[in-house]
């Protein structure tokens, strides 16, 4: 047994979120199993000074794109700028350097107040396609680094088999550059799913790494191949896809199946509430209709989604329809929980010219809850309480940010710079953007970061 004392915290009392003062947390096993406000600390707690709000989810992560952050500028950094970038830094990764490059990221994950992630991975093999001595080489790399980090890891091993939609329906071949995220068809990669959750389930902690599955996008994975998965995928897992990222995905698959992507994944029985489409920025109002009924979930990342220029998607009339919406960060052009809540807000305000769009507790629902029901890790509710798994984050009142800030409305002042304490599992894991076992998370980043052109 274990004890936090929070000066202020967000829990839930009555079924809805408030805030409480002198809030005694006791833990078990990694969970919350007492909640107490209007107390004092006990001797040996651990006291947390601040605001402390659930830990956030990262619902949508590739940790080799940290790489690109602030080199995919040149000139005006259009997007054969990133793209080469982004192949490049793809074609020079090994198992021992993502291990390393990824330990750093998910620290700077940690320390910016997330818990948990959605590592939506798709380079498992060797350049050109050939599998590594170790089956799974790539893949357990990213979970030792989970560990290390102390992070919840829900690895989305990824189907990737053509590189757009060719003529007729049929999948245009991978690039020299894509070979190594291929497998030779869809059941050669359930075989390879199956083979890794087995793998995963026997050397890690389940309530800690985990395996999802995901699609790379339509244009990644051809129609035959979508329903050999929908036949076949274990229904026990989530299952991602990037989801009309782009116009030019719409119009590829309208000419080549008749249908939106969405109305693609409908139609092979693929669009269901265990479902998280990714992006999701380029819409009809019948894919909302879709995506809302099945109770889906929409990862939306959006500062990703300004640094790509992608849009802003239907964030608001997603969730009207029934969608759940969760958050993510991508390419890691930023990695703030409270940025990308705030980022929400402000894409739905320039889209539609109106205020209050989304309220403070719907976007931070949108960054615990939400982004955590898309993973197979447990799942962190929007306000504390007992029972949950115990992962928090302090942050500071009183900064030049937050000092003022009604502490419901920190969505709208807070930045990661402002967290001062983040709790996962039981397990106090930084402090004020140090990680307590492995130090600055700057300092690892450009260690790793030194072995990439």
């Amino acid at each position: 047994m274990k004890g936090f004392w929070c000066e202020a915290a967000l829990i839930e009392e009555n079924g809805r979120p408030v805030v409480a003062t002198g809030v005694r947390l006791e833990t078990h096993d990694g969970r919350i199993s007492g909640l107490s406000s209007g107390v004092n600390a006990e001797p040996g707690d651990q006291v947390l000074d601040g605001m402390v709000f659930p830990a956030a989810a990262n619902a949508h992560s590739h940790a080799f794109h940290r790489i690109l952050r602030g080199r995919t500028h040149d000139g005006r950094g259009d997007f054969w700028v990133w793209r080469e970038q982004m192949y490049r830094s793809a074609g020079e990764l090994t198992p021992e350097k993502y291990e390393k490059l990824a330990t750093a990221v998910f620290v700077e994950m940690v320390a910016t107040g997330f818990s948990s992630v959605a590592e939506f991975h798709y380079v498992h093999h060797q350049p050109g396609g050939h599998p590594y001595p170790e089956r799974h080489g790539m893949e357990l790399a990213l979970a030792r680094a989970a560990m290390a980090s102390g992070i919840r890891l829900t690895l989305l091993d990824t189907l990737y088999l053509a590189g757009g939609i060719g003529a007729g329906g049929g999948g245009t071949p991978l690039s020299a550059e894509q070979a190594r995220f291929g497998d030779t068809d869809a059941h050669a990669w359930l075989d390879r799913l199956s083979s890794l959750r087995t793998e995963v389930t026997r050397a890690f902690p389940r309530e800690m790494v985990s395996v999802g599955a995901a699609l790379h996008s339509v244009r990644g994975v051809p129609e035959q191949d979508l329903k050999i998965v929908a036949e076949h995928l274990p229904v026990d897992i989530p299952l991602h896809i990037h989801l009309s990222e782009q116009p030019a995905e719409n119009a590829a698959c309208q000419q080549a199946y008749g249908v939106t992507p969405a109305g693609l994944l409908a139609r092979h029985g693929l669009l269901t509430r265990r479902l998280s489409a990714v992006h999701a920025t380029h819409l009809t109002p019948e894919d909302i209709r879709l995506l809302g009924e099945a109770g889906a979930t929409v990862v939306m990342c959006p500062s990703t989604e300004a640094d790509l220029a992608d849009g802003i998607g239907p964030a608001r009339s997603l969730s009207d329809a029934g969608a759940t919406i969760a958050l993510g960060t991508d390419q890691h052009a930023v990695i703030d929980p409270w940025t990308e809540m705030r980022a929400l807000e402000h894409g739905e305000r320039l889209n539609s010219g109106q205020r209050g769009r989304f309220t403070p507790r719907e976007l931070l629902a949108a960054a615990t809850q939400g982004a955590a029901a898309s993973m197979a890790t447990p799942v962190m509710p929007a306000a504390l309480r007992p029972g949950a798994v115990c992962d928090l984050m302090a942050v500071a009142p009183d900064s030049v940010r937050t000092a003022g800030s009604a502490a419901p409305q920190f969505v709208f002042s807070a930045t990661a710079s402002d967290v001062t304490d983040v709790v996962i599992a039981g397990e106090l894991v930084a402090s004020n953007g140090i990680h307590r076992r492995l130090g600055k998370p700057g300092n690892l980043l450009t260690e790793a970061l030194k072995e990439f052109s």
